[in-house]
């Protein structure tokens, strides 16, 4: 058996079909290239006569290829080309354009409207074939390869937000949701370095709340944590900038890193921090009854200089603070360096 008398034995069927839509108006070549590819089973044949229905068509059968004559009534079938280029759905379709012409300007102006391949109709049924084989599995190809990316961006970014959260979740306080303190420590010593090279101020707010063990013991832990709560929301919405981060520092104690902040700006913010969690009016029964749970505030400001560790800044805060609590809570300790 000579193989040249059936193009099937030279193209089986792919495990997917293969999708043809011809575009042409005379019925006659549209029979021809039925015929011509019926040859191959794994080719299913789609014909529209009327050109100004291919478009549609097109995106109705979504084919592997289409075969689209140049000449028509009332049509140039370079302007259907185009209009497939610019259809996001059919502008990687393959296009084999089809001529009665063996005109080298025809083809360039074929190929320059975006036609894929050009053929001289009716061309030979081995050829067709081939030539639709050919274009169909570049486009399922690139469309698997499309797929397989869009598959992975989606992993990559899926990846992407939950090593996120687990940053979020390694960074952060369990009870308050503010970073916990080996994030503030990172945090601190990283915005330390940058206020050394820029020789810009740092600031640093600590707070405390006021006869926390007190309150744990007169109300209970379950009380204590949500009071906790309360108080860091409060410092979370203190800070107005991406730059700020509150903390909670350990226990009851909570700490703010305020980079590129005066010792002015520091103080307004502790004390109106200090006003707000007072206004709360968390019921406290010390040092008094009808007291509410309040807080001290230390405020420290440094331009760090060289040689010097931002625990230089640490102890500044918790000098501040521990004058604060010193002169009866519920108030604004300050310490500064000489210059600032």
């Amino acid at each position: 058996m000579n193989p040249f008398e059936n193009p099937n034995s030279l193209f089986p069927p792919d495990d997917t079909a293969v999708m043809v839509l011809l575009v042409d108006d005379q019925a006659m070549i549209g029979e021809a290239v039925r015929r011509a590819l019926a040859e191959d089973i794994g080719i299913d044949f789609h014909f529209c006569s009327d050109p100004s229905q291919a478009i549609e068509v097109a995106l109705q059968i979504r084919p592997t290829v289409i075969l689209q004559d140049l000449v028509m009534p009332d049509t140039d079938g370079l302007v259907l080309v185009r209009e497939y280029r610019r259809n996001p759905l059919t502008r990687d379709i393959p296009i084999i354009v089809l001529s009665t012409k063996e005109d080298p300007l025809v083809k360039s102006a074929a190929f320059a409207a975006g036609a894929n391949d050009y053929l001289v109709k009716l061309p030979d049924a081995i050829e067709l074939v081939a030539r639709v084989r050919y274009h169909s599995r570049s486009y399922l190809a690139l469309q698997q390869r499309d797929e397989a990316y869009r598959a992975l961006r989606e992993s990559q970014q899926k990846l992407l937000e939950t090593n996120l959260v687990l940053q979020r979740l390694m960074n952060s306080d369990g009870l308050t949701g503010l970073s916990n303190r080996r994030h503030f420590d990172e945090y601190l010593e990283m915005e330390w370095r940058r206020a050394l090279r820029d020789q810009s101020q740092l600031s640093l707010v600590l707070i405390d709340v006021d006869y926390f063990k007190a309150f744990n013991d007169t109300f209970g832990h379950l009380a204590g944590d949500e009071a906790l709560r309360r108080v860091a929301a409060a410092i979370r919405e203190s800070c107005g900038r991406s730059s700020d981060l509150p903390a909670r520092y350990g226990g009851e104690e909570f700490a703010i890193i305020l980079p590129g902040t005066s010792p002015g700006g520091a103080r307004l913010l502790g004390e109106k921090l200090r006003l707000t969690i007072q206004a709360m009016a968390i019921r406290h029964e010390t040092p008094q009854p009808g007291s509410v749970l309040s807080v001290s505030v230390g405020v420290a400001t440094l331009t760090p200089q060289a040689g010097e560790g931002c625990r230089r800044l640490i102890e500044m805060a918790d000098r501040a603070l521990y004058n604060a609590k010193r002169g009866g809570r519920n108030r604004l300790g300050v310490v500064e360096a000489p210059g600032v």
